[in-house]
């Protein structure tokens, strides 16, 4: 048998709940996914904001003069969130094959209109580039990040990626017969009647 004073140990432990620092991180938790939620509706805003926190970004890497690595890795990590965005859900080509059961873009008229659904959606794009911008600008606050390197050769092989990218993203567009973006419901003008 245990002695009086350890049950009394054992009793205190079960009451008192978790422990302080999860308690208010649980809290911080839900009050972030609290302004999650709300900021959902507010497309422009939310990118404004996104675009604001790019510039600030890039001010500040230019005035420091330094981090391009950080910033090589930002911008290859956004790349690719842009490529998913603009991507289909589902392949056409491996619909094709029968790789994925019908779930692709329609691929003549007489097929049932599907919606565009993309790989990656709006809000997950916005909110890993937000998330990925603040820790790059957390980067810039460590000189062990700055890591000496000759920032031309990475600005050109970000464009020559960035170029070659859209350009088969492009060419797949074409091919698919799909636009990955639009704005608002699609209205017909309509016969007069005189």
């Amino acid at each position: 048998t245990t002695p009086f004073w350890r049950a009394m140990i054992d009793d205190s432990a079960e009451l008192a709940g978790p422990p302080f620092a999860k308690r208010v991180l649980d809290s911080l938790g839900r009050k972030w996914q609290y302004i999650l939620d709300k900021s959902t509706v507010h497309l422009e805003l939310r990118w404004a904001g996104l675009f604001a926190l790019w510039i600030l970004f890039m001010v500040r890497v230019y005035l420091l003069n330094g981090w391009y690595i950080v910033t090589y890795g930002l911008g290859i990590f956004v790349l690719n969130l842009f490529i998913g965005f603009i991507s289909p859900q589902f392949d056409p080509e491996a619909d094709a094959y029968g790789e994925v059961d019908g779930l692709g873009l329609p691929t003549s008229d007489s097929d049932e209109f599907r919606p565009f659904a993309r790989r990656v959606p709006e809000f997950k794009f916005w909110y890993a580039s937000f998330k990925a911008t603040m820790i790059a600008y957390v980067m810039t606050l460590f000189s062990i990040f700055n890591v000496p390197v000759f920032w031309p050769i990475l600005l050109m092989y970000f464009l020559a990626l960035f170029a070659l990218t859209m350009k088969n993203r492009i060419v797949h567009m074409w091919k698919h017969g799909y636009v990955p973006w639009n704005r608002g419901k699609q209205t017909y003008a309509g016969k007069d009647n005189k």
